[in-house]
């Protein structure tokens, strides 16, 4: 779009902003906000600079230094920070600063029980592995319960990920006991193991 010369990101969290002592992370912070110029800063986590209950903490520091640091380069950085969506209001609301300049939001949905099995299945193809029929029927249940009974802080891909790990040990132990086994067991992926159980 031509807005930044170079459009890296830089990806960093609270702490890549926040040092331990006192002076400390005005300098930690000024060095990312360095390193991200003429592209993007994506802060990920924002709220945690806040910590909820705590009043006297490093990260007000942080934010200070960034929000002038936002200023002062406004034409040479791009700040995108993300975050669940009721700790992020409690974020932009603990600053009149932030509020004013981080004023536009994209809310994304959680994924349907459908795409999260279609992210299961990417997993799987991109590291060899094959579901069998059975094991198919019982994921898309699987995902189905899980977004029927969600709560604020389920995971989303995370979640799926975190089922594909584990159904990937449950297959190793499966086969564990195994003698000479084939290429195909090797890359199934059988209702036992998709169990979380």
């Amino acid at each position: 779009m031509g807005v930044l010369k170079k459009g890296h990101t830089v990806e960093t969290d609270r702490s890549g902003l926040v040092a331990n002592y006192v002076g400390q992370t005005a300098t930690k912070t000024n060095a990312i906000v360095d390193s991200a110029l003429n592209g993007v800063l994506f802060i990920d986590e924002a709220y945690a600079l806040v910590p909820e209950g705590t009043s006297n903490d490093y990260g007000q520091e942080a934010i200070s230094t960034l929000l002038k640091r936002m200023e002062d380069d406004r034409d040479k950085l791009v700040v995108i920070i993300a975050g669940y969506t009721d700790e992020m209001k409690r974020f932009i609301d603990s600053n009149p600063g932030l509020q004013s300049r981080f004023n536009r939001y994209i809310n994304f949905p959680d994924y349907t029980s459908d795409e999260l099995y279609d992210i299961f299945c990417m997993y799987a193809r991109k590291n060899q592995y094959r579901l069998t029929p059975e094991a198919a029927k019982h994921l898309k249940g699987l995902f189905a319960n899980a977004v029927a009974h969600k709560d604020r802080n389920f995971g989303n891909a995370r979640y799926v990920r975190n089922v594909f790990e584990k159904s990937i040990q449950r297959q190793a132990n499966r086969l564990q006991g195994v003698s000479n086994v084939t290429k195909d067991q090797l890359v199934e992926l059988t209702v036992y193991d998709v169990s979380m159980k």
